[in-house]
């Protein structure tokens, strides 16, 4: 397989952000080269300008150190399938006979034009995995520590075929964590939040990061999508704003409420562990408020979202996390910095903040 590049998926519309974004990351790493995109389309391809860039980007670059990206592969040039009845033999001719692949992923993009993709990827996915197998080219079991084969359609007849560095990749379908909506939960936003925790904090520390009886606050809280996450994971609750909380989650005697500003609010008692916020107000002004909540020792960890303008989305979280280490740095803080563009979210980017 001749990879000459690495190809991203993103959400729909935010192909430019990724590609300023990986542009920049790449070049951190001495990987020079340039994206090809099509708007709308949920993905990216970059080719860079010598072959080995490509795997020097796999090895260095994981998927989790781009915000806006959700998955992260070496591909080759895109292929056309000129026989529809039979559009496996050329995928496998397409391989090294000496490659071997731990697992395979047949995807297709996620918009509407790619969902429409889905029915086709699902049927070729079985005799493909036989085949490949047969050729001794797949594993027999599922090897997650071995390379991922990519097999990406992007129409029914041009497919673009790659491998990952399974240390570096999402190993979830599509690079998405797809949640059930809790039908008690007062707004669908409380996805935002349980996909945050589950994308941010590993499994293995989540029964110590989220202790019964706990406390947090919830910033801009009403009506409680994101206070429903913490109630449910036990903790005790200050919810701040001027509207109205959900009754239900009011009688669960975990919640306070405080008819207060979220940006002049502070803590009665200095036993809070998480800082949560969805407040609707420029990046920069709540990346300061964070940063400020952590500096202060008011909270220990926090997770917020920054509400993006329409243009130079990357540039704003870039000039949030200016914020957050000057101020860090000038008091004395060691902290983690994580930022994720999640499924659930929309024109915002959610962070994650932890002090050391």
């Amino acid at each position: 397989m001749k990879v000459n590049s690495l190809l991203l998926y993103c959400r729909a519309g935010f192909e430019s952000d990724l590609s300023t974004e990986l542009q920049d990351k790449l070049t951190d790493l001495g990987v020079f080269g340039y994206p090809v995109f099509t708007k709308q389309s949920g993905f990216v391809r970059f080719i860079c300008h010598q072959q080995k860039d490509v795997e020097t980007a796999i090895q260095k670059l994981a998927v989790n150190d781009l915000v806006f990206a959700r998955q992260m592969f070496a591909c080759t040039e895109p292929m056309t399938l000129s026989d529809t009845s039979d559009r496996i033999s050329p995928i496998i001719e397409c391989l090294d006979v000496d490659a071997f692949y731990g697992e395979l992923r047949v995807e297709h993009s996620d918009t509407t034009d790619g969902r429409e993709l889905s029915k086709l990827c699902r049927k070729l996915a079985v005799p493909l995995r036989q085949r490949l197998r047969k050729s001794q080219l797949l594993s027999a079991k599922e090897q997650t520590n071995k390379p991922c084969l990519f097999v990406f359609f992007v129409t029914g007849t041009e497919v673009i075929i790659g491998y990952s560095n399974p240390k570096k990749h999402s190993p979830l379908p599509l690079g998405i964590l797809r949640l059930r909506f809790p039908s008690a939960a007062p707004s669908r936003s409380t996805l935002k939040l349980d996909e945050a925790i589950q994308v941010f904090i590993p499994k293995s520390e989540m029964q110590t990061r989220f202790v019964p009886g706990m406390h947090a606050v919830d910033l801009g809280a009403c009506p409680g999508g994101w206070t429903y996450q913490l109630v449910q994971r036990g903790l005790f609750v200050q919810a701040i704003d001027n509207g109205a909380m959900d009754e239900k989650l009011m009688e669960t005697g975990q919640v306070t409420y405080f008819a207060e500003d979220g940006f002049k609010y502070e803590p009665r008692k200095k036993n809070v562990h998480w800082l949560v916020c969805d407040m609707i107000e420029q990046p920069q002004r709540v990346a300061k408020l964070m940063a400020n909540w952590l500096t202060k020792g008011w909270c220990k960890e926090a997770i917020f979202n920054l509400k993006l303008p329409m243009k130079q989305r990357y540039e704003s979280v870039l000039q949030a996390k200016q914020i957050v280490d000057e101020m860090m740095l000038k008091n004395g803080c060691q902290y983690q910095w994580q930022a994720k563009h999640l499924y659930h979210d929309r024109e915002e980017v959610t962070v994650h903040l932890k002090t050391l």
